[in-house]
């Protein structure tokens, strides 16, 4: 087997050719895929096992490399190394490149010819990035033309037109989910991980990663920070999200922070958005509207969320919960100006001044039917279990169903009845939907928001209130 121990025995992908004898290739890694089983053709009733990598070793050239062996060796060999990886590969198979078949489930490359790694005759070793370094900075360059991209309102305006369809995208990261595991109906697990990513131009807009290497990927994106260029990305429609959904594929590449104008100027929007609040204005405005609450399943105490919520929110991605706990404090007796804030009528974003009307960047495009400042309750209310107290913000059409009173009705009311209200609010036990999320303005960091309070089923309350595992 051939072994390379010198810079300048490295061949250059822009150099590869098939008449090439035992060529060494140093590059980083751009793009991976899970290992899969397929069936040997020669030997009829077992498996062979592959995966592909895409390395780069220029700004202009990388090329795809595809490994076969054995299911030990094959596995072995592709968790060795993970994208941002330097690897040097040794002796490969340079083979032409048939430029539809390998581009169907690949990369588009501009290399000419691709790469064989056979369990036999070749080895993929890593370097350690220290002694290479000047090959990190081409994980932040695009492997597209920087003007061949969508923005995700055109994704929109094409609708079902582009479903099936494999387009590049520049996008920031909104917010990263958990990773789900599932079962196939053959019996096979799998996983996935669906982002949220935003513009300029929409606010936010799915895309699912299913394979292990865009999943890990994900975790290490930094949510409403980390801009990505994604190339060759599939769009479908989503008949139960009446939606265009982006999905990762075998051929896309995903990359982080790219170094082009564009991506600049998106960093530069994101900072200014952060110093408006826009984001926190975003999350009140959907933390009802857009969670479906039967898929909260995990119950926690006061002292949980407190003991734990900090470092699950650390990426910025809100945590949703169920806590049983009684009212404790509920400022529906203050001063009319420190309850009521306006809304706006169509996008329900928060407005300063009523006279100047909704100032939310997107809310024009949104529709053009009249919209109008509405009153809102915004109220802070305090819940406690025999762990502890925590302080929530209740607000909007949440706050009219907790009090089951409109925003009108509530101010008609008398103070007697607020009191009366208030009081019988707070002899309950309730069972209470809470969104935790970061806020920097907190003095603990942390922003709790009600989805939903009822009085709760005292049954369903003894379940849990002797549980003590924390599901963070």
């Amino acid at each position: 087997m051939a072994c390379c121990t010198f810079q300048d025995a490295f061949v250059n992908i822009s150099d590869l050719h098939p008449n090439l004898s035992c060529p060494c290739i140093m590059g980083i890694v751009i793009g991976k895929t899970d290992v899969r089983g397929v069936t040997d053709r020669i030997n009829i009733g077992s498996e062979r096992y592959t995966f592909s990598f895409t390395i780069r070793d220029s700004p202009s050239f990388f090329i795809n490399a595809s490994c076969w062996g054995k299911q030990g060796y094959i596995r072995s060999l592709s968790e060795t190394f993970h994208v941002g990886d330097i690897v040097v590969v040794q002796n490969p198979v340079v083979q032409p490149k048939h430029l539809e078949r390998e581009e169907k489930f690949n990369p588009s490359t501009p290399s000419s010819v691709k790469l064989l790694v056979s369990e036999i005759n070749s080895m993929v070793r890593v370097r350690r990035q220290d002694t290479d370094d000047h090959l990190l900075p081409l994980l932040h360059i695009p492997t597209q033309y920087l003007h061949n991209y969508y923005l995700l309102d055109d994704v929109i305006a094409n609708g079902q037109s582009l479903s099936g369809e494999v387009i590049n995208i520049l996008a920031a990261v909104r917010q990263v989910g958990d990773v789900k595991p599932f079962t196939t109906s053959d019996g096979r697990k799998g996983q996935r991980c669906e982002v949220k990513l935003f513009d300029f131009t929409v606010q936010s807009f799915p895309m699912v990663c299913w394979d292990n290497e865009s999943i890990q990927q994900a975790q290490s994106w930094i949510p409403r920070e980390t801009v990505l260029f994604i190339s060759e990305v599939r769009m479908n429609y989503d008949s139960f999200r009446n939606s265009m959904v982006a999905t990762v594929i075998s051929k896309t590449i995903l990359t982080p922070d790219p170094d082009i104008p564009q991506a600049h100027e998106l960093i530069n929007y994101l900072k200014d958005c952060a110093i408006n609040d826009a984001f926190m204005e975003e999350s009140e405005e959907t933390a009802a509207a857009s969670v479906n609450l039967e898929t909260i399943a995990d119950v926690y105490t006061v002292q949980q969320i407190m003991d734990n919520a900090p470092e699950a929110v650390y990426r910025k991605n809100p945590v949703y919960g169920i806590v049983f706990a009684f009212i404790s404090s509920l400022n529906i007796d203050d001063n009319a100006k420190k309850i009521l804030r306006y809304r706006c009528s169509r996008c329900r974003y928060l407005i300063k001044v009523p006279s100047e009307g909704c100032t939310y960047a997107f809310c024009n495009e949104m529709s053009q039917d009249p919209k109008s400042a509405l009153p809102s309750l915004d109220l802070q209310m305090d819940i406690t279990d025999h762990t502890g107290t925590l302080s929530c913000n209740l607000f909007d059409r949440v706050a009219e169903d907790t009090l089951s009173c409109t925003v009108d009705g509530f101010f008609n009311l008398t103070e007697g009845q607020k009191t009366s209200l208030k009081w019988n609010l707070m002899l309950e036990r309730c069972k209470i939907y809470v969104k935790v999320s970061s806020s920097p303005k907190a003095n603990d960091g942390l922003r709790v928001d009600i989805l939903s309070c009822k009085k709760a089923d005292p049954n369903e309350v003894l379940k849990y209130i002797l549980r003590s595992d924390v599901p963070f």
